[in-house]
């Protein structure tokens, strides 16, 4: 009998050997698959801001860290200027829909590729850690164009691209408002709700395992980028947030979290039936409405007391 309760403890051990092993295995392609954006699995530049009846500039950015960027354009006639930023695995063709009503209020718009993203260079992503860099690299060439004024610009990002736009508005104080649309308070909550989207996989136990092997393949901690431990510093400077609560890629509470989180002038939109990133497509006149109107009082001045 000992015998056998032997043979059937070694079996269970080397089940457990293996099933530990094959979760390892998963965890870490899938964590893979997350940072790793190389340029053959990108999707083709196939529009551009021509084709939303805007005058452009087709730019190629230099990061400081010396990462090319491909960028687009489209001048101001207000003398403001927005900085708007595409989410994860997108390009700045996700951004046209926004820079058309931008454009439409005279305000110069400025879209860049991410690195790891569109034509831009490099293939691993980082959650906005070096991405606050390809923003700088937008900035500072806002700063160079005679019709912008310095104090008078903006950011909006979506999703990816609006945690980036938090962080870089925290580090740079020269970015005078900010509009977040769907953005993850932390990564830690992405990854969790990522994970059971993307995969079919349970959060648990793969979302920790994943972003294990996604922050050592990327060289990141995950706390580096975490929106919410950083809204705080844009204050006194002013945040739009905006988040649905049918979102089935980051948490529907996001938003709130992130409001709560930031200091005044702070603002939320929530819409309880919108998903992720819907805003400027299913509130189209809203959308228009309440981000003109954000910008105009914090980068125009108009309404202010």
């Amino acid at each position: 009998m000992k015998k056998w309760l032997k043979i059937l403890g070694v079996l269970l051990a080397a089940l457990l050997l293996i099933g530990f092993g094959a979760l390892v295995v998963v965890s870490r392609n899938q964590a893979h698959t997350l940072v790793y954006n190389p340029p053959q699995e990108r999707n083709p530049i196939e529009e551009s801001p021509a084709d939303y009846g805007m005058d452009f500039e087709t730019l190629t950015l230099t990061a400081e860290d010396g990462c090319d960027l491909a960028a687009w354009y489209v001048p101001s006639k207000n003398g403001a200027a927005v900085i708007a930023q595409h989410g994860y695995k997108g390009d700045r063709v996700e951004m046209l829909n926004e820079a058309a009503m931008l454009s439409q209020h005279g305000y110069g718009v400025i879209m860049v590729d991410l690195r790891a993203h569109g034509l831009s260079e490099g293939d691993m992503i980082t959650f906005g850690l070096l991405e606050v860099r390809d923003l700088e690299a937008a900035y500072q060439y806002l700063l160079t164009r005679p019709e912008v004024d310095p104090d008078r610009i903006g950011a909006l990002g979506n999703s990816m691209g609006a945690v980036t736009a938090l962080l870089y508005t925290a580090q740079n104080s020269n970015i005078k408002a900010v509009i977040s649309q769907s953005a993850f308070a932390s990564l830690q909550d992405e990854v969790a709700t990522g994970v059971e989207y993307f995969t079919g996989l349970p959060a648990f136990p793969f979302a920790p395992m994943i972003q294990f092997f996604a922050e050592r393949e990327a060289g990141f901690s995950a706390d580096e980028v975490a929106a919410i431990e950083h809204i705080h510093e844009i204050s006194p400077r002013p945040v739009l947030l905006l988040q649905g609560g049918k979102d089935i890629l980051i948490p529907a509470d996001s938003g709130q979290r992130l409001f709560e989180a930031a200091g005044e002038p702070r603002e939320l939109w929530f819409d309880p039936e919108l998903g992720h990133v819907e805003f400027d497509t299913e509130r189209a006149k809203q959308y228009e409405a309440r981000v003109v109107a954000f910008l105009d009082r914090y980068l125009l001045g108009k309404g202010q007391q």
